[in-house]
């Protein structure tokens, strides 16, 4: 114990809290003090509700905490189960605790240890119901919630306006960090310039690789068994070129009147036909003439008289 008068600060032996079979308390952050320590404090001039700062000095860890009762041994404090391993305190190790006061909490980001908390359908109501049993809150600090006989723990993450606040009577808006546990679905690969290239390279390099589609790589059979010497493209050319035409030798006139037209190719409208026609009535008309003419020499004799010789 100090000399200042407007401090407390002393150092005990720590239990938990199940020594003395007061198992509830592991449901918050309040200690069991021995009576000399409430003497001192009511002689002090300090703010109510009653806060302290407990500091593990030989690894360095602090925390903050209430008290509940003062009916402890002397030399001795119990403690939560759950804050001992935060303060990575065994039993029976020393332990210093200071009066401190706490500014009220506005805001504080816990983060579960397991995200099965999160399925509990609803997990802020759980929380605010398991924080009444608090008095403040440390960053850095793990605490347990205990639901439907099961235990979930949560480190807090921030705290503010300050690493530790105080949460009795307060609004403090609460915020989840993702679980630890939690996992973030894999997301594609952006491609390198380098990686796209290569990938159209082995794309191009399969589709070579792939065989090409030849349609109708077959030969044809004719149905008599014989072999089929010509494609049926040049038989149906055949077969147009020993079509008769209309007028029988006429064709062969037409040819000579009508102009060729230059292979491959067809001409479609009524000239050819009209011209080649009229080639034909006209040969015809010229034939009938000398066929007339012709008959008409034959019916008309001159001189058809005998000869006489002018000697007598």
């Amino acid at each position: 114990m100090n000399g200042d008068d407007s401090s407390f600060e002393q150092c005990y032996r720590c239990y938990p809290v199940s020594f003395i079979e007061k198992a509830h308390l592991e449901k918050g952050d309040k200690i069991i003090m021995p009576p000399s320590a409430l003497n001192r404090l009511a002689s002090l001039h300090i703010e109510y509700p009653m806060l302290f700062q407990l500091s593990n000095v030989s690894v360095g860890k602090t925390t903050h905490c209430g008290v509940l009762e003062f009916t402890a041994d002397e030399g001795v404090v119990f403690l939560p189960n759950w804050m001992m391993q935060n303060m990575s305190l065994e039993e029976g190790d020393i332990l210093q605790i200071k009066n401190i006061s706490l500014v009220k909490g506005t805001y504080i980001k816990l983060q579960p240890h397991t995200q099965d908390f999160l399925d509990i359908s609803n997990p802020k109501a759980i929380l605010e119901t398991t924080l009444r049993s608090y008095s403040c809150l440390t960053t850095g600090d793990t605490f347990m919630v205990p639901y439907n006989n099961k235990q979930y723990f949560i480190n807090v993450v921030e705290a503010k306006p300050s690493s530790a606040v105080s949460i009795i009577e307060t609004d403090c808006e609460v915020d989840f960090a993702p679980p630890l546990d939690y996992k973030e679905p894999e997301k594609p690969q952006k491609l390198t310039p380098s990686k796209k290239r290569s990938l159209e390279v082995e794309e191009e390099e399969a589709a070579n690789k792939a065989p090409k589609f030849t349609p109708f790589t077959g030969s044809g059979k004719r149905l008599d068994g014989k072999p089929q010497t010509k494609s049926a493209e040049e038989e149906e050319d055949t077969k147009q070129q020993a079509k008769p035409t209309e007028n029988g030798r006429d064709d062969e006139k037409l040819s000579s009147t009508t102009p060729r037209q230059k292979p491959g190719k067809l001409v479609f409208g009524s000239n050819s036909k009209q011209s080649a026609k009229e080639t034909v009535k006209v040969e015809a008309k010229n034939i009938e003439q000398e066929s007339s003419t012709k008959s008409d020499d034959a019916k008309f004799q001159v001189f058809t008289g005998k000869k006489y010789s002018l000697k007598g």
